[in-house]
């Protein structure tokens, strides 16, 4: 690797934890209903309006070791894993797909991932404007591998149509309405193929790990779909075409 691609895969790291910042704002304000443009950041203890060197992504929580520089009150872990998560999934889009258009809605699609999976965690909700954030990104996508539109087009209604089904036939215990919205606007992301990958790898990762939480920590019996699906989704998105491939070669 020479050293420009180094400084790029930098560039895009500080980029990613820049706006994984900004999900720290999306994911405190969407769910109070506040706006996410307006209004200055500020300490949620204290209300003091933070200095812009107090806003710089990890190293100002690092330089404050982790307290308010007027209260000392302790800042939340949440702020640091976040920014850093984010660079972290920006570098891994890049590193696998390139420096490619697609690959730039990809870093925008996983923060809204991630976005809304904390979000889901927290309120079990999936807010509705990051659904539709999504399936703008799907539709741009669709609009860049526009020779593929019919994959695209198949994936908006491949998953999301049954689960709309079932949300009818079981007057909506069965699933919630932000996971339909969620699926079909992955799905004209990423086309049918990889959303129907997506869904059952979800389906697999909310079985083992929240039968392990129920085991070992006492979960509840519900839980929210949203992380599971958006990181079945994730995996899916990076490594998907590679693992049909192979399971299609099995039987070849």
């Amino acid at each position: 690797m020479d050293s420009l691609a180094v400084m790029m895969y930098i560039f895009v790291f500080l980029l990613g934890i820049t706006v994984g910042s900004f999900l720290n704002v999306c994911i405190l304000r969407i769910p109070a209903h506040e706006s996410i443009v307006t209004g200055p950041s500020h300490c949620t203890s204290c209300g003091k309006k933070l200095k812009w060197y107090e806003l710089v992504p990890l190293f100002s929580f690092l330089a404050l070791r982790g307290h308010c520089s007027s209260c000392k009150a302790r800042i939340s872990l949440q702020y640091p894993i976040i920014e850093a998560v984010n660079g972290c999934l920006w570098l891994a889009v890049i590193f696998l797909k390139g420096f490619t258009p697609f690959a730039a809605l990809a870093c925008l699609f996983s923060s809204a991932l991630l976005t809304l999976s904390v979000i889901d965690a927290r309120t079990r909700e999936i807010p509705p404007g990051i659904s539709l954030f999504v399936l703008i990104l799907g539709l741009i996508a669709a609009l860049i591998d526009l020779r593929n539109w019919q994959t695209h087009l198949i994936g908006l209604f491949a998953i999301s149509l049954p689960l709309y089904l079932i949300f009818q036939l079981t007057q909506g215990k069965g699933i919630g309405g932000g996971d339909i919205k969620l699926m079909a606007g992955c799905g004209l992301f990423l086309g049918w193929k990889l959303i129907v990958l997506g869904f059952f790898l979800g389906c697999a990762f909310a079985t083992v790990i929240h039968l392990t939480l129920m085991a070992f920590k006492k979960a509840d019996r519900t839980l929210s779909f949203g992380p599971y699906l958006s990181l079945g989704i994730f995996v899916a998105m990076l490594f998907g075409h590679a693992f049909i491939d192979w399971y299609l070669h099995l039987f070849m």
